[in-house]
Formats: C-alpha cells, sequence, structure tokens
C-alpha cells in the first residue's frame, strides 16, 4: 500500500468517525471551532498568555504516570500550578478530559485521532508556542498530531513497546516475539507471560503475523481486514490461557511482577525496564525490540477545546517540549526526545544514540499506535477494515 493511499484511507476514516460521533461531539464540547485562537479566554500573544496565565494560576492535566517533569520551576517561572491524573490507557485519556475537569492531555495516536474527530481538543496556535520550531519535523504534521493542515498540540516523544523477559529465566539471546506467539515456547513460559490490557495489543500481533505470516499480506497493523482481523484473534485466543498477568495502565503491577518472579516475560514500556534497572537492588532484565519490529507510541500534548484554563495550557505544552524537560522525561520514562536540544543534557550523555532519537531508520518498524477504521486506505477495491469497535469487542472476548 502506498503512502498516498495510507494517508486517504486514514483521513476518509476519520470523516467517517466524525460522522459517528456527531453526537458525542456535541455533548463533549467540541463544537465547530476551526481555529486556535477561538479557544475562550486565550491571549492573542506570547506576552498576553503570560499575563493570563498568572490570573488563571493553575493547569489540569490528564497524563501518561511520569509524563510532567520540572512541574515546580514550571510553577515558578508561570504562576501556573500543576495539577496531574494519570490515565491508564488511551480510552482513560478520553474519558477523563471528557469530563471537562482538564485542560490538556497527552494522547498516543489510538487516543488523538478520536479526539481530534470528536472536536474535544483543538488545533493550536505554534507560533505561540516558541520551543515548537525545536521539535523535529519528521515528528510535526502526522496523521495522529495533525487535521486538514492543522497542527492539534505538540509531540511530547516517542518510544517502543518492548519485549522484556528476566535474564535468570529467558535466554540471553531472545531476540524474536515468538516467545509470546509459539506453542512451544506458551508451554514454556505457561502462567509467566505478562500482556498489555487493551484492545490495541491486537495490533502486536498482527506485527508478529506480518513478519511470519506474508500471505495474509498485512501492511498496516492497524489496517486489517476481515481475514487478517481473524487471524490476530486467532492469535490472541491461542495465547490467553497462557497469560499470567494482562498489566493494566497501572505499570506498578507490572513492575511488582516482574519484581518477584511471577512474570519472566512479556510485552512492556520503556518506563517499567527503567524502573525495574534502576531499583535497588536493580531487577536484571532485558528489553529489546525484535527482529518483527514492534508496536510503538509518538505521544501529543492536546488543548481541551473549552479548557478553563487555556493560557497556563499553552506555557504548559511549551514547557514540555523544551529541552530542560525532554531531558527530564525521556531519562524518567524511557523514550526519546523530539527537541534533541535535549541530548546535550540528559545525565546519560549516550540517552539518545540508545534511544534512537535521531535514527529515523530505527524507527521504519515501528508502528505507532493510531486508532482502526473501516477504510483501509486500497481506493476503490471495497475492502473494509475492521473498526475499533470491533477492536474493543473481539479484545472482550479475548479476555473472557
Amino acid at each position: 500500500m502506498t503512502e498516498r493511499k495510507k494517508r486517504l484511507g486514514l483521513r476518509a476514516g476519520m470523516l467517517m468517525v466524525v460522522a459517528a460521533l456527531a453526537i458525542v461531539a456535541a455533548g463533549c464540547g467540541g463544537g465547530d471551532e476551526s481555529s486556535a485562537s477561538q479557544i475562550e479566554g486565550l491571549g492573542t500573544t506570547l506576552e498576553e498568555i503570560q499575563a493570563n496565565a498568572k490570573e488563571e494560576g493553575e493547569v489540569n492535566v490528564v497524563q501518561w504516570a511520569g509524563y510532567a517533569q520540572l512541574v515546580d520551576e514550571f510553577t515558578a517561572a508561570t504562576g501556573c500550578k500543576v495539577n496531574t491524573k494519570d490515565g491508564g490507557s488511551s480510552d482513560d485519556m478520553i474519558s477523563l478530559i471528557q469530563t471537562g475537569e482538564y485542560d490538556g492531555v497527552s494522547a498516543s495516536g489510538n487516543a488523538s485521532v478520536r479526539l481530534m474527530a470528536t472536536g474535544d481538543v483543538a488545533p493550536v496556535n505554534s507560533e505561540l508556542i516558541p520551543n515548537y520550531a525545536d521539535v523535529q519535523e519528521g515528528i510535526k504534521n502526522q496523521s495522529y498530531n495533525s487535521l486538514d493542515g492543522e497542527s492539534y498540540g505538540v509531540p511530547h516523544g516517542r518510544g517502543p513497546n518492548y519485549l522484556m523477559f528476566r535474564n535468570d529465566m529467558v535466554p540471553a539471546d531472545t531476540n524474536s516475539w515468538n516467545v509470546i506467539w509459539e506453542d512451544d515456547q506458551l508451554e514454556k513460559y505457561k502462567g509467566k507471560i505478562s500482556i498489555y490490557d487493551d484492545s490495541i495489543f491486537i495490533a502486536d500481533a498482527a506485527v508478529y503475523l506480518k513478519a511470519t505470516q506474508p500471505d495474509l499480506g498485512i501492511d498496516n497493523p492497524y489496517q486489517l481486514n476481515e481475514e487478517q482481523f481473524n487471524a490476530a484473534v486467532a492469535l490472541l485466543k491461542k495465547q490467553a490461557p497462557y497469560v499470567g498477568e494482562y498489566w493494566p495502565g497501572d505499570v506498578a503491577k507490572q513492575i511488582a511482577s516482574y519484581t518477584n518472579g511471577d512474570s519472566t516475560v512479556g510485552t512492556t514500556w520503556p518506563y517499567q525496564y527503567v524502573q525495574l534497572t534502576a531499583a535497588k537492588p536493580p531487577v536484571a532484565v532485558t528489553a529489546i525490540k525484535p527482529t518483527e519490529g514492534t508496536t510503538g507510541w509518538s505521544d501529543t500534548w492536546m488543548i481541551y477545546s473549552k479548557a478553563a484554563n487555556p493560557n497556563c495550557m499553552y506555557l504548559w505544552m511549551d514547557h514540555m517540549i523544551s529541552p530542560e524537560a525532554q531531558a527530564a522525561v525521556a531519562e524518567g520514562f524511557g523514550e526519546a526526545p523530539v527537541n534533541l536540544k535535549a541530548c546535550d543534557l540528559t545525565k546519560n550523555q549516550n540517552h539518545c544514540d540508545e534511544y534512537h532519537a535521531d535514527d529515523e531508520d530505527w524507527w521504519k518498524d515501528v508502528y505507532y499506535w493510531t486508532t482502526p477504521v473501516e477504510d483501509c486506505g486500497d481506493d476503490d477495491d471495497g475492502t473494509t477494515c475492521k473498526t475499533q469497535e470491533d477492536w474493543k469487542t473481539a479484545w472482550t472476548e479475548i479476555r473472557g
């Protein structure tokens, strides 16, 4: 499938999402705003934003655990107290921002696409976010952070979903996802396999099938026709009886299970790997991108379209892509910064090399989370793909 077809397919699919969720959008406050300047109360210059922010005095954000960094420094500089709420999944992010209680959210692609479609988040004026100019060009204006040529927020960072295993229980030369999919491996690690509890994990099965069953013709693991989708679901159902834990967004649960040996192998985020290896005493684990490639995330800070504190939120978005905050979150969470000026500020001077911050070839087989939509992007051949609702229904069946 060509890149042009993929983009056309995603755009068409997003239009379908807009139509299907029109009632939701009306209820959730998206409205018909098409410009960042239309957010009520937002200053029109950086000076106005800074002055207005002091009047607002706070910003309320939904985040992935560990994302907010240098909070005290931000408050001292802007007068905005930062109140955070951790979300455990992309569905959490959407539900929380739709309450109207938060000014912004750190959204992965499988949330950001839906939030743009429903109008729950607003486009931003990047000229009022000075550090935006330093964000890597290849991460701006992607399908998961822009719509109709407008940027919807600021890129935060990116990372892969790793295969992680205990070094004392899994061979050191393990380099394939087969360790959690194939019959002999499933038997070997029965009850010790740790899997992310979210329907987006169907894409991880699709990535493995893309590499091992090329006849299925899987190109994009988020654009699955019926045959491809059924094959991924069948693989997951085969795996399910061997899974020891489906870990939720509460990452502490997975960290504890690897620490005490209840889990020995599975999928994880870099954050858990960082926490395990930094513990005292550290847990001997390895985290890798297997040879088949992997899913991943490129996250975006987005502003709620009816934010109560839009000026503080604008300053927060700018803060989180500053070199200082980028360096702190990149090391704290375990990800690649999107502002490469951060690379000179990390405590580990090799961090950006280790996390492939500017190595685009390394990211070519990392498939960033996005929202599955019906249109496969195959022009007029009539093929349809499974939607987000299909994925959620299937995941409920897989989980039992």
